[in-house]
């Protein structure tokens, strides 16, 4: 039976498109980033929740701990402990509130910018390398072809 053309702005017809798309890119993807994450992480020891804690800090700035609790969706007794473990290996430094004397906000430490940044550029320097080592240049024509789509995707 001959595949069903595809509609004029490029979806496909096939009712089941949709369903694989979703499934293969969400695997796809898992793997990706955890792939990702163990470039970034090296030798530093931090776990996927002190790492996502820093990435949080680096995102939306200083905040306390209950609202990072709320954010990862931890007790606040694990953020507690995250942050421990964070503010003993120096990456993170807590500070008075301005707003509110009362509270503290945690904030990312000078040492703490410094591992984002190695952390990205160990990332990026594996892909680089993944995309001149294993793919073609059309290979990664098409890979940059399909950003804006995957973009598009996540501001849905």
């Amino acid at each position: 039976m001959p595949e069903a053309p595809a509609d004029p702005a490029g979806r496909a017809d096939r009712p089941d498109s949709a369903a694989l798309a979703a499934r293969e890119l969400r695997a796809v993807f898992s793997r990706l980033r955890r792939t990702l994450q163990e470039k970034g992480q090296g030798a530093s020891g931090l776990t996927p929740s002190q790492t996502a804690v820093l990435s949080r800090l680096i995102m939306d700035g200083p905040a306390s701990a209950s609202v990072l609790a709320a954010a990862e969706r931890v007790r606040p007794q694990s953020m507690a402990a995250t942050l421990a473990v964070l503010e003993g290996r120096g990456l993170v430094v807590r500070r008075p509130d301005p707003e509110d004397g009362r509270r503290q906000l945690v904030g990312l430490s000078e040492t703490g910018l410094a591992w984002i940044a190695d952390s990205r550029r160990a990332r990026e320097e594996w892909l680089a390398r993944a995309f001149q080592e294993d793919f073609t240049e059309a290979e990664r024509a098409t890979v940059l072809a399909a950003l804006p789509l995957m973009d598009r995707l996540n501001r849905r």
